[in-house]
């Protein structure tokens, strides 16, 4: 049996034309950037997410940089300033931050869930820190009510990269200053090409964002700030509309999956992350296991026709692109070796709304095969 890692046959068979009619109408309106289906999506996932504002973007890095520097320049956070990230996360998070003239403080997760380990926030701040910046890794959400808690005792802002997280929510939703989505392809709410956005309650913040991202214009030609060109365009805007009223199906069966492989892989060498309480708080963009023999568990399932990915196989401060980043003062961390022990021994295994139960069952009896 042949087991895609990840397929977007699900998208046609549950669309069927609705997607080729949503193009054909941005293409008769000859209107491309900024138009009635931008505005149309980020009202629509602006109350899909239970916030105020939505600003469409160009792509999930520029999201979170642009969220950052609108920050700044509204004077709640100043250039310099430390923000803790977790170590694991995708490079995206700590290049954002870096963009946007703010230090990365890098914070070890918790083994079990891979999101930020919340004990390890005191220790890691400094007289400098100013700012959270949560990483939903994998679509589960980290423990927001802990690390909004713990920022109220230090009078810190809290940011949200939920670039893999569309549609996991928690009871009472989360009192974030913002949070970033990416709307790459394979996102669990995703475009036919790159497209992110800034989703927040403070409509000054959302304001700021949306002049940046178009050359830092508040009205055409007159330019407050020294923005840059990052804009949702109208396809991909209208792609995303269409999509939006099926997530929450899509989803579900991402959940229903998940739980197949928490209760049935039982094999000793291979750990998975546990099934939340509190399901809607997880919508598995990505399923990972872990195992000591990465690499070899990883051809023995290609063999079986089983394609899988690896989800991060280097962390942040072993990147190239910041050798010298912590001697120059660009970069704060101490020992990282819950992160690095990660990194070594993730496997991402198929994971999505394209999978078949027997496709699933094939995985869990693959894995647990494995010697």
């Amino acid at each position: 049996m042949h087991v895609p890692f990840y397929s977007l046959d699900y998208v046609g068979r549950d669309l069927g034309s609705s997607l080729g009619e949503s193009v054909d109408a941005v293409i008769k309106s000859n209107w491309y950037i900024r138009g009635s289906h931008c505005t149309a999506f980020e009202e629509a996932f602006a109350a899909y997410c239970g916030k105020k504002a939505c600003v469409g973007v160009g792509n999930g890095l520029d999201a979170l940089t642009l969220m950052l520097k609108a920050s700044i320049i509204l004077g709640r956070l100043a250039e310099g300033d430390e923000v803790i990230v977790p170590a694991n996360t995708f490079v995206a998070t700590v290049l954002a931050v870096r963009t946007a003239g703010l230090v990365p403080v890098l914070v070890e997760p918790s083994l079990e869930t891979c999101n930020l380990d919340v004990t390890r926030l005191a220790d890691a701040c400094s007289e400098n820190t100013r700012a959270i910046l949560a990483v939903h890794l994998y679509g589960r959400l980290a423990d927001m009510p802990a690390i909004c808690e713990f920022a109220k005792t230090r009078n810190l802002l809290v940011f949200e990269d939920a670039a893999q997280a569309h549609g996991a929510v928690l009871a009472g939703g989360v009192p974030s200053a913002a949070a970033a989505y990416s709307f790459y392809p394979t996102k669990n709410l995703g475009a036919m090409g790159d497209g992110g956005a800034v989703v927040t309650d403070d409509l000054e913040l959302a304001q700021v964002v949306r002049s940046l991202g178009n050359y830092g214009s508040v009205q055409k030609y007159v330019n407050k700030y020294a923005g840059v060109n990052s804009r949702l365009d109208e396809i991909q805007a209208a792609i995303l509309l269409a999509k939006l009223p099926h997530l929450d199906a899509w989803n579900s069966r991402r959940c229903e999956i998940a739980a197949r492989y928490c209760a049935e892989i039982r094999n000793p060498q291979v750990r998975v992350t546990p099934f939340p309480a509190n399901p809607n708080s997880h919508v598995w963009h990505v399923f990972p296991v872990f195992c000591d023999r990465r690499d070899e568990l990883q051809f023995f399932l290609m063999e079986r026709g089983i394609e899988t990915l690896v989800h991060y196989p280097i962390p942040p401060h072993l990147q190239e692109a910041f050798v010298g980043a912590v001697a120059r003062g660009e970069l704060r961390h101490g020992p990282l070796p819950i992160a690095e022990k990660l990194a070594k021994t993730e496997l991402s295994i198929p994971m999505g709304p394209s999978l078949s139960d027997e496709q699933v069952a094939y995985v869990v009896e693959s894995i647990n095969a494995f010697i």
